[in-house]
């Protein structure tokens, strides 16, 4: 696992957590306007760099490893922290462990998907091993061509498509194990009801266009959340308006 540091020291410190089967560079785009305000560490996991030769083995693993970074580099407390779809997972994970601080936590988006071992472990061989060669060549199959051009004429589809490294030259690095052992440990690994801790803000940046019932969910795992709404899809405004993404962040945190 890797670190990836920007901006000046001296600023509140903002920790990114990219989504399921992401880099981090997934954050590139947002991190020169947001370092102008924060101090910004994107978080590389296990199995999903392309400098290491590493296997991501669970969330809790890599809970701890997190846990440990903030111990040794930020006494133990984060200004801001921000969940990309499954990074909103760790997010909430580290304010449930309570074993570090954090001001203000961002779900941004997640899903939240939560299930037992067998449909867990049956939607990772069925849905996972397909997933796993498209991530490692960027290229999809021909029975998929359909849809995922229609998908790329717009940009959303075509920036999310991006960040998996679909349609480009793909992240040959990264594992079957990485890419199988994520999306499986990530639906078992329970996240609590009404999480909260004392001094801690959670901030949702809840995607209309997903359901209602991820509003539900939200509400169901945090207890008095901050709901910043936004009719869009899945972090849709993280990969097509970043700049207004860095504002919203910015207004969560320092207000106005």
């Amino acid at each position: 696992m890797k670190f990836y540091c920007y901006g000046n020291k001296e600023n509140p410190s903002i920790m990114l957590f990219p989504g399921t089967w992401c880099l981090h560079k997934s954050f590139n785009e947002v991190i020169p306007q947001l370092e102008k305000s924060f101090y910004v560490i994107t978080v590389s996991y296990d199995g999903f760099d392309e400098t290491e030769d590493t296997v991501f083995h669970d969330m809790i693993t890599e809970t701890e490893k997190i846990e440990v970074y903030i111990k040794e580099n930020f006494g133990s407390r984060l200004f801001a922290a921000y969940g990309c779809s499954l990074g909103g997972s760790f997010v909430g994970l580290l304010i449930q462990r309570k074993n570090i601080h954090i001001d203000h936590g961002f779900i941004g988006s997640s899903d939240l998907d939560q299930s037992g071992k067998v449909k867990a472990w049956l939607m990772t061989k069925l849905f996972g091993g397909m997933m796993v060669k498209m991530l490692q060549t960027g290229k999809y199959p021909w029975y998929m061509k359909k849809g995922f051009e229609k998908n790329l004429e717009t940009e959303y589809g075509r920036k999310f498509y991006e960040m998996l490294g679909i349609g480009k030259d793909g992240y040959p690095f990264i594992k079957k194990a990485s890419a199988e052992n994520q999306f499986y440990s990530d639906l078992i690994t329970p996240l609590e009801e009404q999480i909260s801790a004392e001094g801690t803000t959670i901030h949702v940046f809840y995607a209309k266009k997903m359901g209602e019932k991820y509003l539900e969910r939200y509400e169901k795992h945090f207890k008095n959340p901050h709901i910043v709404v936004h009719d869009l899809r899945h972090e849709e405004l993280l990969i097509c308006y970043p700049e207004k993404w860095v504002e919203e962040i910015e207004k969560c945190c320092f207000g106005g």
